[in-house]
């Protein structure tokens, strides 16, 4: 089901069609393009439980994809139902399905969903999901799971302060890309590996450093850098966009 945009189904599908791989670019300026950046928008907070086995059960709550609609849901589950995979597996899906329709569309399938994952963290990971991402086999575990493809698997490795990796909003990989390398590539695969590539070369691979980047990228690329008809002209850091500048001089 993307966080960011809830297509992470179709995304993982695209990822597995393994494109050419496009050229990472360095972009020495992102840190002052951050901090600018947050100076603009404000300092984000996470809004999403960053413990695995919660955020997987989170990103079933809400549907068509939006951190509102799953908060919403989520919200909705914890208070009627709870979350751990006892009481989840002890509810009814009728009643699953009723508590996860304050969370948009399709609830009947979410209730499936969870009880899915419920049951798998019980008897595969006796109950701790988290143990299981110990190894070099975490990525693989996550996407193991309905609704997650690499962008969720990289966010959750990250937030979690498992891995320190360069995860990448899903809704917006093209704002790194736009910023150092001109125009995005063809497909979204070549578009979010390229921007987490980027990242991954600009900027020290701390928790800190990374989890900032990301929810002040996802930010800016809700409310300026959008994928059609980006605001280019009250952008903060047009000056130092390659993308801007390329727009520019074809005006």
């Amino acid at each position: 089901m993307p966080t960011e945009r809830f297509n992470s189904e179709s995304q993982a599908a695209k990822l597995r069609a393994v494109p050419p791989r496009a050229t990472a670019v360095e972009l020495p300026g992102l840190r002052d393009i951050l901090d600018t950046l947050e100076s603009f928008h404000g300092k984000q907070e996470v809004r999403w439980p960053v413990d695995p086995y919660q955020f997987l059960v989170w990103w079933q709550c809400g549907y068509p994809p939006s951190e509102e609609r799953c908060s919403r849901g989520w919200e909705s589950l914890k208070s009627e139902v709870g979350i751990t995979p006892a009481q989840l597996l002890s509810a009814t899906s009728s009643r699953l399905s009723a508590v996860l329709a304050a969370g948009g569309m399709m609830p009947q399938l979410r209730a499936t969903r969870l009880a899915e994952i419920a049951e798998r963290v019980r008897d595969e990971f006796g109950g701790d999901l988290r143990a299981a991402l110990d190894g070099d086999e975490r990525r693989r575990v996550l996407k193991s799971f309905p609704g997650i493809g690499e962008p969720g698997a990289d966010r959750i490795l990250l937030f979690a302060k498992i891995a320190p990796i360069a995860a990448v909003p899903s809704n917006c990989p093209h704002v790194p890309v736009r910023i150092a390398a001109r125009r995005a590539p063809a497909t979204y695969t070549a578009t979010y590996r390229q921007a987490r590539e980027i990242i991954a070369k600009s900027l020290p691979q701390t928790f800190a450093a990374l989890t900032r980047a990301y929810l002040v990228l996802q930010q800016h690329g809700r409310v300026l850098c959008k994928r059609e008809n980006p605001k280019c002209n009250v952008c903060p850091v047009a000056k130092s966009c390659v993308y801007r500048r390329r727009r520019s001089t074809q005006s």
